[in-house]
Formats: structure tokens, C-alpha cells, sequence
């Protein structure tokens, strides 16, 4: 395993497992199938309402808790100082564990400035070892830079052969916060995994296409997380660190952008209505 070392200090695997969208009755077994193909890094969320199982798997795996990195997102509802801390201490419980290794905000709306002070005082006590965001344009991240005393250690965002966020990874470069792609493989839509670049890489070193997008992403100095409930699947996500993509791979990759989230543009009014009717009307 590679890791990247966050401006802390703290060391975290280059490439992790997450349980985004994995149904609760399959979460256990993926997740300790994953554990024995090799993953230590878990990506869950509050909102993905399947920390438990994670917590359940990580304890029948049988491992050391220090083995593993752990990570949680703190959702909207449970902005606000004191609503957030008490929110750490449930996800911990959920977790079956007394730290996490990082904790990041969910999404930039609504009470975010007390939110991660909350985070970087349980961070002080050492509940957390280290404090993010996730979906933080350039502009959020480099106010909460600019107005905070602690310097965001990751922004995860979605980052893939479509989206390459190089503005942003750039903006995160300077602030020395270290980008941790979702969406990886853009769930599979747009045909990603028979583009010809990316097929055509993946046959000159006889990989997939799907390890061709993590080692470029790793190649850019990115984290990444990815899915998969088949074991053969996660095996061989996690096998991108036995070969190396030229400059010219590279930039035939960068050339498919298409500047293009696959979801949403998270600075636009609609994106702000759309979180505010998750809070409001679903419940989460």
C-alpha cells in the first residue's frame, strides 16, 4: 500500500474502500471481503446510514483497530457546534470505536464555520486525527483557509476522466489540502469503461480500465475511493501500484475532460434548494 501524508502529518492510504449506496445487508460481508483483498481505509458517512455495519465488519475482522483508517462525513442536519460534536459521539458508537482518523463535512451549506471548529476541537482531544470537507469549491475552501485556524488536511470531491477538477486540485495544491476523489469511475455512465483512451491504455499495460483511472489519479497526487460488492472487483481496484502511466497516458486522459460534474454544480442556487429539501423532507 501507498499512502499520502496529510499537512499534519498523518499518514493515510493512497486508495480506500467506500460503502456509498451499499445496501445495509451487504455491507458486513463487502466490507470484510475487501478487508482480506487488503483495503485499510473505509469511506462512510452519516448520511449513507450504514456506519454500524461498517463498525460490525471492522470488529469481526478481528484486527487491531490501529490497522485500519477510518473516515465518516458529518451531515447537514447535524451542522452547528454542539450539534456536530454530539454527532461524532454517535458515529463513534455506530463505529465501535473511540477515534476516527478523519472526519469531513459533508457538503459547504448552512452552519459549515461552526460545524468544523467543532471538528478541530475533537481534534485537539484526539477523537479525531485528522479534519476535512467534501464538495468544497475553490472559493468555500479557500474562505474556510482563510477564516479558520486549522488548515483542512482533505476535500473529497468528484474527480474522474470527465471532471478533472484541475483548477480545484490546483487551488488545493497551494492551500496544502490534499484532494480525495469520489466518483472515481463516474459510476459507470458515459461509457468510461470502454473509452477508447482509456481501453487503449489499459491493453498497452494489460490493466483495466478502471485501474488506469486510480493510478492516474494517484499519479496526480489524489486519494480515491471506490465500490464493488464482487471480491474479484475489489481485487483488482486494489492492484494499481505494480506499473506506472507515461506523461503522454496522462495527458491523453486529461484531454477527455469534458469540465462536467456528473451531478451537480454545488456553487448554483439549485444545488442549495435541492440539500436544503434532503434536510427538510427526507429526513437526513
Amino acid at each position: 500500500m501507498e499512502y499520502f501524508t496529510l499537512n499534519n502529518g498523518v499518514k493515510m492510504p493512497a486508495i480506500g474502500f467506500g460503502v456509498f449506496q451499499i445496501p445495509k445487508e451487504e455491507t458486513v460481508q463487502a466490507v470484510l471481503d475487501a478487508i482480506e483483498v487488503g483495503y485499510r481505509k473505509f469511506d462512510t458517512a452519516q448520511s449513507y446510514q450504514n456506519e454500524e455495519e461498517l463498525g460490525q465488519a471492522l470488529k469481526e475482522s478481528g484486527l487491531p483497530r490501529e490497522e485500519f483508517f477510518l473516515t465518516t462525513k458529518v451531515w447537514l442536519s447535524n451542522y452547528g457546534y454542539e450539534k456536530t460534536q454530539a454527532s461524532i459521539e454517535i458515529s463513534m458508537k455506530k463505529l465501535q470505536t473511540d477515534y476516527l482518523d478523519l472526519v469531513l463535512l459533508h457538503q459547504p451549506f448552512g452552519d459549515y464555520y461552526g460545524a468544523y471548529r467543532a471538528l478541530v476541537d475533537l481534534q485537539k482531544t484526539g477523537k479525531i486525527r485528522a479534519v476535512g470537507v467534501s464538495n468544497f469549491y475553490p472559493d468555500r475552501l479557500s474562505d474556510l483557509v482563510a477564516f479558520s485556524d486549522q488548515v483542512p488536511q482533505v476535500n473529497q470531491i468528484e474527480i474522474n476522466p470527465f471532471f478533472i477538477q484541475e483548477d480545484a486540485v490546483q487551488n488545493m495544491n497551494a492551500e496544502n489540502v490534499l484532494a480525495e476523489s469520489w466518483g472515481p469511475f463516474r459510476e459507470g455512465r458515459d461509457q468510461i469503461f470502454t473509452h477508447p483512451p482509456l481501453v487503449e491504455i489499459g491493453q498497452k499495460y494489460q490493466k483495466s480500465v478502471a485501474q488506469v483511472i486510480l493510478r492516474w489519479l494517484f499519479q496526480r497526487g489524489i486519494a480515491s475511493n471506490c465500490k464493488s460488492v464482487k471480491k474479484e472487483r475489489m481485487a483488482e481496484n486494489f492492484a494499481i501500484f505494480d506499473f506506472a502511466l507515461t506523461e503522454d497516458d496522462i495527458a491523453s486522459i486529461q484531454e477527455m475532460d469534458t469540465d462536467t460534474s456528473l451531478f451537480m454544480d454545488h456553487r448554483t442556487v439549485e444545488a442549495v434548494k435541492l440539500f436544503k429539501d434532503f434536510v427538510e423532507s427526507r429526513g437526513i
